[in-house]
Order: structure tokens, then sequence, then C-alpha cells
């Protein structure tokens, strides 16, 4: 059977630990005679996460072993919201999500994103933090909140957002607000596993945004 990317996680519940990167490339240049600065942010932005899977007996870890190994190192790409508990929405769209779409045109490493159709007259329709995601397969991206947002009696809102936005958006894009994710790959080609004398697997691996 031919493997298709992006591929989907075995589970979303075996993550022991993540340390999840929101990484921002931004230059500083520092006088060595007056110790002023001069800061200039550029447009690249994006995840990084280092996962540990909680020890599984080989039954479980297959599974994973068989998913890892499908993605040929940095080759392909899977489907993947870093933090386990961000599946979920803190704020009421979790509830009420209305049909929620991109609210008009918008051009590429935008921050901010316009949105209509969600749930009407909504405070903290999205709270701080909550993700969610626009597009579809390869162009799929995962969006963090980054301020409570109120919706109004149209169901519209505008949402601080990070990272920016990857491709201009023609407007009417369906926007997750459930189960969000975007579309990343291993950092290395290399993907290894352990087993100790209990018959117990243990998994790590490091994933980057695909951009």
């Amino acid at each position: 059977m031919t493997i298709t990317y992006p591929l989907s996680l075995p589970d979303t519940t075996s993550f022991a630990s993540v340390r999840i990167m929101a990484k921002t490339t931004v230059g500083l240049t520092q006088s060595p005679f007056s110790y002023q600065q001069q800061v200039y942010k550029f447009s690249g932005e994006f995840w990084e996460a280092d996962v540990q899977l909680v020890p599984m007996k080989r039954n479980t870890c297959e599974d994973w072993i068989s998913f890892l190994t499908q993605l040929k190192g940095i080759y392909g790409t899977f489907y993947l919201n870093p933090d386990p508990n961000g599946l979920t929405a803190r704020g009421t769209c979790s509830v009420t999500p209305g049909t929620p779409i991109v609210n008009g045109a918008h051009s590429a490493r935008a921050n901010t994103l316009s949105i209509t159709n969600a749930g009407p007259s909504q405070t903290n329709y999205f709270k701080s933090g909550d993700y969610i995601s626009i597009g579809t397969g390869t162009s799929r991206q995962l969006l963090k909140v980054l301020q409570n947002t109120n919706t109004d009696v149209s169901g519209n809102c505008v949402v601080d957002i990070f990272p920016a936005l990857r491709t201009d958006l023609s407007g009417s894009e369906t926007i997750t607000v459930s189960n969000a994710t975007g579309v990343f790959r291993l950092a290395s080609n290399e993907m290894n596993w352990n087993v100790n004398h209990a018959s117990v697997y243990g998994i790590s691996f490091t994933a980057i945004e695909a951009l």
C-alpha cells in the first residue's frame, strides 16, 4: 500500500512530556561604545517540539516505530499539535463554535486573522493560548491565539496569532477550532528506539514545522 503524507499519529495519548518551542527570527546589533541596541524582526516564525513517549510494551510501541519509520527521516510529514492538552480549546469555541471561516483576503506573513461565522456574541470565544488551524493536506497550518477574543453579534472577530500566516488567503477558508493540528516533519534522518531487560521500549523524537 502506498504511503501518503501527511500521516496521522498512532494516538494522542502516548506523550510523556513535550518541550514546545515557538521560534522567532530576530536580529540585534549593539554599539560597543554607547551600548545602544537596534532590533529587527524578520518574518521567520515556526514551531518545534521535543517529544518523549511514555514507556511501552512492544504491542503498543511497534505502532509508533512503524509510524516514525514510514516518515523516512525528514522526507515525510505528519499532522501534530505538540501540546496534547491543546486539542480542546479553553474558550467558548469548544462548545459554541459556529462555522468559523476566514473573513476576506489576507497576505502571507500577517500576524492577525479576521474571522466570521463564529458563534455570535461570545465572551472569550477564544482564550489566550487556544489553537486553531487553517488549510487542508500539506497546506494545513497550526496557529496559536495570543489574546482573549470576543465575537460580535454577527460572529466576527480579529485574533492575534503565532506564527505568521504562511500563504495568502482569499477568504472563506475553513478554520478548525477543535483538534487543531499543523504539518510537521522529523528534525533528523535517524530514528531510534531503545528496549530494556523488562521488554519496555522508549522512544523520543524532535519535530519541526514543515515549511
